[in-house]
């Protein structure tokens, strides 16, 4: 039985692919056509996408910075959009059923947007970190606090007195990164991860919070930590495993009949709606055009909570059981309408821009695009690690360097250091073409993603700089692709440390 479903997930998962469309998709259709073959299902199949979902929500949380999240402005866009959907969702199910009550929560639950679907995808493009992937971040999680209460209310229960606890996990971060510490070996390092997500989520459901908030600040205890990025990476393939068993069991609701995929539909057509309020509230928080019109794409869908309050309001006989089969439909198909979508985003914007730039407030938003870098000549694109020791060295040979970035909290942590720094999205293929590149001799582009470095590199040439491209490469049959695309030269930093460590070591030899 085992094979039956894995196999299955497998194939569709892969012909998802080649037609373009991400895996979750054909693992939808997966969970579907097995439920309609009658295949049964796998035992504690919903146990184990209980599990991914606390991975997920714990890896995010490791790459977690509170202070990036409460910002004026996702705030008020997240409590905004919440507000309007709810009200229209909620009139809409008052005028097609007569359960006033199990509409209205059903109603307010199609506001919020899926979780799991919006972290993928910012995670897949390396967007997580940006300034619209925070954003999206921020109001996920404010739309989760919300979605608490509402279950609760459907329910009928209420979360316990000592549910405050659960915020105060992150005081145990000494404790946390000591064990991380401790944990040499790779082995070790994925047990602590996947015991500290499974026990900030018992946790949470023993005080009546949701499980994944529990993850997530379980997550955040670990953040910042040296050995991060190691227990990220080896969390990754354990966290998409699990994550499979969620988007089966979406399929294993009855099959909707005819009218009931009528009503899927007027819902899933309502969604543009969604993703229409979410642009106009950013750009009422005076945010770019570009910046709005991802970050609503990554929000236009219907939440798998829906699925979660649709079962509460049945079981309390405030629905009739049909609905489980409407809303299961609707979250699949928005989930499968905004695949394509968010995975040409960028695209799909470039399209529409001069329709939606009219729609821009000027104003002095961190996600503006400079107008000079003044009397600067070189460029760092980048600002971790290796970008600001770069920035650093050209510092120290009396360079003009400016570093841009697109995280915030880098930006704010860079600016504190006295360094100059601008925020600059490079994922978008058009900033090239914008940016004041008159008295720029060099860049060097230091992005963790080899899509970006590549990308940056063909928009670079193609807006007609002709300065010099220096770049890093991480796999030596990359380099030559690099530097068809226009790269002037290529460092790879796992050689040249093994070159550094070989000449050091006969200095250091003759010197004795």
């Amino acid at each position: 039985m085992e094979l039956i479903w894995i196999s299955t997930a497998f194939v569709s998962g892969l012909l998802a692919t080649r037609l373009m469309l991400p895996p979750l998709v054909g693992y939808l259709v997966a969970g579907y056509f097995l439920h309609f073959l009658h295949v049964s299902p796998l035992q504690n199949l919903s146990h184990l996408a209980d599990i991914g979902i606390e991975l997920l929500l714990f890896s995010v949380g490791l790459k977690l910075k509170p202070s990036s999240l409460i910002r004026r402005e996702v705030l008020s866009v997240g409590g905004s959009h919440v507000l309007v959907m709810a009200l229209a969702s909620a009139l809409f199910f008052l005028w097609i059923d007569k359960h006033v009550t199990g509409g209205l929560v059903l109603g307010i639950s199609l506001a919020f947007s899926s979780t799991i679907f919006a972290i993928k995808v910012l995670e897949d493009s390396g967007e997580l970190s940006s300034l619209h992937g925070r954003g999206v971040l921020s109001i996920l999680i404010l739309q989760d606090v919300v979605a608490i209460a509402l279950l609760a209310f459907a329910e009928g229960k209420h979360p316990s007195p000592w549910a405050l606890l659960v915020i105060l996990l992150p005081l145990v971060r000494p404790l946390a990164h000591r064990l991380l510490s401790a944990s040499q070996t790779s082995e070790l390092k994925l047990l602590l991860g996947v015991s500290f997500a499974l026990a900030g989520g018992a946790m949470a459901e023993s005080v009546g919070v949701a499980a994944d908030i529990g993850a997530l600040l379980a997550g955040v205890t670990l953040a910042n930590h040296a050995k991060i990025d190691e227990l990220s990476n080896k969390l990754w393939s354990l966290k998409e495993l699990f994550l499979v068993a969620f988007f089966l069991q979406i399929g294993l609701t009855d099959l909707p009949n005819q009218e009931q995929i009528y009503l899927a539909l007027i819902l899933l057509a309502l969604l543009p709606v969604q993703g229409m309020l979410f642009f106009f509230l950013f750009l009422l928080a005076r945010l770019r055009a570009r910046t709005a019109f991802v970050a609503s794409l990554a929000l236009m869908t219907y939440s798998e909570f829906a699925l979660i309050t649709t079962g509460a309001v049945v079981q309390a006989h405030l629905l009739p059981p049909e609905w489980q089969s409407i809303i299961s439909l609707a979250v699949a198909g928005s989930l499968a309408l905004a695949a394509p979508l968010n995975r040409f985003s960028h695209r799909l914007f470039s399209w529409l821009e001069p329709a939606l730039i009219k729609f821009e407030k000027q104003s002095l938003h961190p996600d503006r695009l400079p107008d000079s870098f003044g009397v600067a000549e070189w460029l760092v694109v980048g600002m971790g690690r290796t970008g600001v020791s770069a920035y650093q060295s050209l510092c120290n040979q009396d360079q003009r360097v400016v570093g841009l970035d697109s995280d915030p909290t880098v930006l704010e942590s860079v600016l504190a250091s006295g360094r100059r720094v601008v925020y600059a999205d490079v994922v978008e293929s058009e900033i090239w073409g914008r940016l004041p590149l008159e008295r720029v001799k060099g860049i060097i582009l230091t992005l963790p993603s080899y899509d970006n470095r590549m990308n940056a590199i063909k928009q670079l040439r193609k807006h007609g700089f002709a300065g010099v491209i220096g770049t890093i490469c991480y796999q030596v049959e990359d380099e030559q692709k690099l530097k068809r695309q226009g790269a002037s030269f290529v460092i790879h930093p796992l050689v040249e440390a093994g070159k550094q460590l070989a000449e050091q070591m006969l200095l250091k030899n003759l010197n004795i």
